[in-house]
């Protein structure tokens, strides 16, 4: 029997564990996949051995493929059941009893970082936007976006801009960058007068960014990260499938579980849907943010989006970006769902 790293859908697993394990592909006897590097399971023990030193014993807790689901975002795979997992996990640590036990995790959260994030949210909206007294650990963020941090091969080669056309004319490839200084206006990324250049993976997730309206039509521009520059980016869209656990140090392993939920926070925030006419204040964590990221020396942010199934890419520089071909589209559908909103108590 052997698995891949598939089974789990961890980066660091797929990433710089399998190609050193590994030595040769074939089919996985877990999951299915076809064609990809494969090791017997033990080859892994010392790796989930780790792993499960941030968690102990506790007759009240719940089995170690729940936590491992929960907080890593392990046995990914849509054909990796629990009944699989627990099996997988059986041969790895070559121990059937351990899956039935139960487990809470080793260490209890020390510093509550989503609540130090909610106050300096508060304050930066209401109070002070410059010299706020609330604080969170930039140190520790700067830390933690070192972990987000996607290698070239991991990015589409190829990004979107869209414009909604306003005549009969096509927009022209210098009208598709990022817009002026002198006027461009706030974003989710952006503060007013900092203009950012912001992409989408298709054209479609490019067209949703902009909120046509059917009948409309879509100057769509494709661009390119200029050739030689190593674009080093933060990914906030599902930090728990970024970060591995397997290539953190053993007492690292429980510091970051308890602030993955701070940062899938930082990622909300930059997904969350917006009110045009609230957008210049409930902006303004976002914008937080990411100046932060922009100072820790990253070029952009890729986050999810909150109108498609497409990946963003704020560029703070929009010169790091060459502008090809403009195409016109036609907008035919716009999807609306709605839902019953709940009374404030």
């Amino acid at each position: 029997m052997n698995c891949c790293a598939e089974c789990f859908g961890d980066r660091g697993l797929r990433r710089n564990i399998f190609p050193f394990l590994s030595t040769r592909t074939g089919r996985c006897s877990y999951c299915g996949s076809k064609n990809t590097p494969v090791v017997r399971p033990r080859r892994l023990a010392e790796y989930f051995e780790l792993l499960i030193s941030a968690y102990k014993r506790d007759p009240k807790g719940r089995p170690l493929v729940h936590w491992f689901r929960e907080d890593w975002a392990l046995f990914g795979h849509p054909n990796m059941n629990d009944l699989l997992a627990k099996e997988l996990l059986t041969e790895i640590l070559d121990d059937g009893e351990i899956v039935r036990k139960r487990f809470i995790p080793a260490n209890d959260p020390i510093i509550d970082r989503v609540g130090e994030w909610e106050k300096l949210r508060e304050e930066l909206r209401f109070h002070n936007r410059y010299f706020p007294e609330a604080t969170i650990d930039l140190a520790r963020l700067r830390e933690l976006l070192s972990l987000l941090t996607l290698d070239a091969d991991e990015l589409p080669s190829k990004w979107y801009r869209a414009r909604i056309q306003t005549g009969d004319k096509l927009f022209a490839a210098s009208e598709m960058s990022a817009p002026p200084k002198e006027i461009a206006s706030h974003g989710r990324a952006n503060p007013a007068g900092i203009p950012y250049l912001y992409l989408g993976s298709s054209p479609v997730a490019a067209v949703s960014e902009v909120r046509p309206h059917k009948g409309e039509v879509a100057c769509i521009a494709d661009f390119v990260i200029h050739r030689g520059l190593q674009l080093k980016v933060v990914d906030l869209r599902f930090p728990r499938r970024i970060v591995s656990p397997f290539l953190l140090e053993p007492g690292d392993i429980g510091k970051m579980r308890n602030d993955l939920p701070f940062l899938e926070r930082l990622g909300e925030e930059l997904t969350r849907p917006v009110l045009p006419q609230a957008a210049a204040i409930d902006y303004t964590p976002s914008q937080y943010l990411c100046e932060f990221i922009k100072k820790c020396g990253y070029h952009g942010v890729v986050y999810r989006s909150s109108v498609s199934d497409g990946i963003n890419l704020a560029l703070f520089d929009p010169e790091l970006a060459h502008c090809g071909a403009v195409r016109q589209f036609n907008v035919d559908h716009v999807f609306v769902e709605i839902s019953t909103r709940k009374r404030e108590e």
